[in-house]
């Protein structure tokens, strides 16, 4: 009977140890997809964002360190530029051109959500937790790809979102889904597919040159 007591023992513990090395934090989880972005050169993607009900589409481009660039087939021509000191976004409607000169303060915007730049400061200042639970679950209810969700809530009242969730692909570590939530209860979802990584993409994709028929504003962003 002693000896009985003590095989079950030990087979409880050997059970409890087993599981206890499966048990992946979410905050380890997330560091380790941080630095897998910080392993990648480059990459494409189809990209939808939705807010405030309406929904644009475009292809986005990322070159280490912090160049970024997304060309939108809806709204049409419109575009979105930052060459690492410059952000620029083209508006064909108005045929207008805003410039901004983007200093360290500006980093934590949404454009480096998905970046391993944007990761970094998200992992400083937002705490991390699962969303639903270690297990991967169904992104959404028009795929049955499956993602580990988390989400990520401010450490303090200065950060531009409130709360933001991730969807990770578990196998690959690229996130396909970004939810953000703004102070002011303005959410944005950034959806990205389509993902090609290290094509070596040129410095030249993020030189960008407004059409000369277009209208300049410069630091919009403070202008009255």
């Amino acid at each position: 009977m002693k000896k009985l007591l003590i095989i079950s023992i030990f087979c409880i513990i050997t059970v409890c140890s087993a599981s206890a090395q499966n048990i992946l934090t979410a905050s380890a989880f997330f560091q380790s997809v941080s630095e897998y972005y910080g392993t990648i050169k480059d990459y494409e993607a189809n990209m939808q964002i939705t807010a405030a009900r309406s929904d644009m589409y475009g292809k986005v481009s990322f070159k280490r360190p912090n160049l970024l660039r997304i060309d939108f087939s809806n709204p049409e021509n419109q575009v979105i530029v930052f060459n690492g000191e410059t952000l620029t976004i083209y508006l064909p409607g108005p045929s207008a051109a805003l410039i901004q000169s983007v200093t360290a303060s500006s980093e934590q915007s949404g454009m480096s959500l998905a970046t391993p730049q944007g990761l970094s400061l998200m992992s400083r200042y937002y705490s991390v937790a699962y969303e639903i639970g270690q297990a991967p679950v169904q992104l959404d209810e028009t795929t049955d790809e499956k993602v580990i969700k988390l989400i990520l809530s401010r450490r303090n009242s200065s950060e531009g979102f409130r709360t933001i969730k991730l969807a990770v692909n578990p196998e690959t570590k690229l996130i396909r889904r970004v939810e953000a939530v703004t102070p002011q209860n303005e959410t944005f979802v950034f959806l990205f597919s389509d993902y090609v990584l290290n094509q070596n993409i040129s410095v030249q994709r993020f030189v960008y040159d407004a059409p000369s028929s277009a209208n300049n504003y410069n630091n919009f962003l403070f202008s009255e």
